[in-house]
């Protein structure tokens, strides 16, 4: 049984690491425009990502990714503006939720005058 499961984690690496995406050769090689795209243009592309990949499911001449791009410094810019751009909402819902909690532990220390005041604020839907 050990062997096996050896043998299936060593199936998967190896499946995995052939789907990585290889080297760009287009690494501080100007655009047509003379750009290369840097930490600010990868920023910009991560908060876009949503957007641009909608687009790009229509159009031909649209990429998710500059390809000609500055290496590393892009690349932690566009993955950045990603986390940026989509971890926004769940720090909101976190927020509710301990807002809403600390007003119940409040209610039950000071007995029922938090509590109108906590089901007041859910039914006016206030953070």
């Amino acid at each position: 049984m050990k062997k096996l499961i050896t043998l299936l984690l060593l199936v998967s690496f190896v499946l995995l690491t052939a789907c990585t995406a290889g080297p760009n050769s287009l690494v501080n090689v100007a655009a047509a425009d003379g750009a290369v795209a840097g930490f600010w243009l990868g920023l910009w592309h991560g908060f876009i990502v949503l957007f641009t990949f909608i687009a790009a499911l229509f159009r031909d001449d649209v990429g998710i990714y500059a390809i000609n791009n500055n290496g590393g410094w892009y690349d932690f810019g566009y993955l950045l503006g990603v986390m940026m751009f989509w971890s926004g909402g769940q720090h909101g819902g976190q927020k509710a939720y301990w807002k809403k909690k600390c007003l119940e532990q409040d209610a039950a220390k000071e007995g029922s005058e938090v509590e109108v005041v906590a089901e007041a604020a859910d039914e006016a839907g206030e953070d």
